[in-house]
């Protein structure tokens, strides 16, 4: 598959391995006049995640726990049907994979510190909690006879 747009980077200098992806077309269904009955323009891009060498160890680890539900025996796939012209589709399939394994090998969120609430603020909060109490104690129907 030579003449594409450059590799397609997942993250940092690690990029699909162009040896390891696996195409295969077939009809799109959809419009596109007479010439839709002979061309194969749907795309689907496979990719064997678990015995993948091009990501780090990590990462593997990592995407194949994050896309376990999307896996079939350790293979990930894309498709892709939306444009009329098969160069297109595999633009657009493997832009998907990538983001999708960019998005599954990420580190995991910095766990939140919980701190505590400033004196001053909680203190502020009861103040004004008391004083529309107040308020409203002094509306009560003693005053109306």
């Amino acid at each position: 598959m030579y003449g594409m747009s450059g590799p397609h980077l997942i993250r940092g200098s690690v990029s699909l391995p162009e040896a390891e992806l696996m195409w295969r077309f077939s009809r799109s269904s959809g419009p596109g006049g007479q010439h839709v009955n002979t061309s194969d323009s749907q795309v689907e891009l496979r990719f064997d995640l678990a015995r993948t060498e091009a990501l780090p160890e990590v990462w593997k680890r990592r995407a194949l726990e994050r896309l376990a539900s999307r896996l079939a025996d350790g293979v990930i796939s894309v498709r892709a049907s939306e444009h009329r012209s098969q160069w297109r589709n595999r633009e657009a399939a493997a832009v998907r994979l990538a983001a999708l394994l960019a998005e599954a090998t990420a580190p995991p969120p910095r766990p939140r510190r919980p701190t505590r609430v400033p004196r001053g603020i909680n203190e502020r909060r009861l103040r004004e909690k008391k004083q529309r109490s107040e308020t409203k104690r002094g509306r009560s129907a003693k005053d109306w006879g």
